[in-house]
């Protein structure tokens, strides 16, 4: 007799429910496979943001020793699957695809210290589990006041789901011409209409070096606060679930509410009020 939560059978549960023992088997047939897949997936993706250099044989072992009943062959084929092998010193690697003949731009970051609102902006995209399956996180921040100034999540990672987080960030914004953008070399951030947006507005391009994962550290470090204080601590049902939650983290805690200490501990958004910054408000 198979036991469900607090000792109950299947065929009591079922009663209760009023499903059949059929019904039961083929819902978890259809979904029990794909959520197992997803967190092994999950797994190996922290594994790997942890640790760049790691192969399949290290990945493994690491699951493993956090007891996680998973063959190499197939880790293999996960990480194949998420672009994870043989990579070398490079962050976030699963949502960047350099390899592109698009054209790419110098780095016009490297020192820059901007004094106001709107001198630089810094983009980046991660990935988000849901229970199921994945979808990519596109963000744009000031890199002045760390304010989230355009983002969109999606299902499929193209340069739709970057445009339009920068489309998002220019409504609001309208950032005068000269304004330094900085991103990876993703082919999202190369494509056609999204260099094309940028030149329109009069905004600088400025991307990654080759092989320096920390060019875009002021991205990265946001990205792994929003880990931390929102995504690791949660479980999305779908996407229209995580887009309505990760919204209200981005908009009414991160930029309105959570302190910054390089801000002297204010918000991003007091932060640009008290500065007398366009578009700053003080957080009710």
């Amino acid at each position: 007799m198979t036991l469900l939560g607090d000792g109950i059978s299947v065929g009591r549960a079922c009663e209760l429910a009023g499903v059949s023992r059929a019904g039961y088997y083929r819902e978890w047939a259809e979904h029990e496979p794909r959520q197992e897949e997803a967190a092994v997936r999950d797994a190996i993706q922290r594994v790997c943001l942890a640790h760049p250099s790691y192969g399949s044989r290290r990945v493994s072992a690491q699951l493993k020793q956090e007891g996680m009943a998973v063959n190499r062959k197939r880790v293999q084929r996960l990480m194949r699957a998420d672009n994870l092998l043989v990579l070398r010193k490079r962050r976030w690697v699963v949502t960047t695809d350099s390899r592109h003949t698009y054209a790419v731009y110098p780095n016009l970051a490297v020192g820059l210290k901007p004094a106001g609102a709107d001198e630089l902006w810094v983009a980046d995209i991660t990935y988000i589990r849901l229970r199921e399956a994945f979808v990519y996180l596109a963000v744009i921040l000031d890199g002045w006041s760390r304010r989230v100034v355009g983002w969109a999540l999606g299902e499929r990672l193209r340069a739709e789901l970057a445009l339009g987080a920068l489309e998002q960030a220019l409504a609001e914004r309208r950032p005068p011409p000269g304004l330094v953008h900085h991103s990876d070399r993703g082919v999202q951030y190369c494509a056609g209409r999204y260099v094309e947006l940028l030149e329109e507005h009069g905004l600088r391009i400025s991307m990654s070096r080759a092989g320096n994962p920390y060019d875009n550290a002021l991205a990265e470090s946001f990205l792994r606060t929003l880990k931390c204080e929102e995504v690791y601590l949660n479980e999305y049902r779908d996407a229209a679930d995580a887009r309505a939650r990760i919204g209200r983290f981005l908009e009414d805690y991160y930029n309105r509410r959570r302190l910054h200490s390089s801000l002297g501990y204010r918000a991003p958004e007091r932060f640009e009020a008290e500065a007398g910054a366009p578009g700053g408000q003080e957080a009710e």
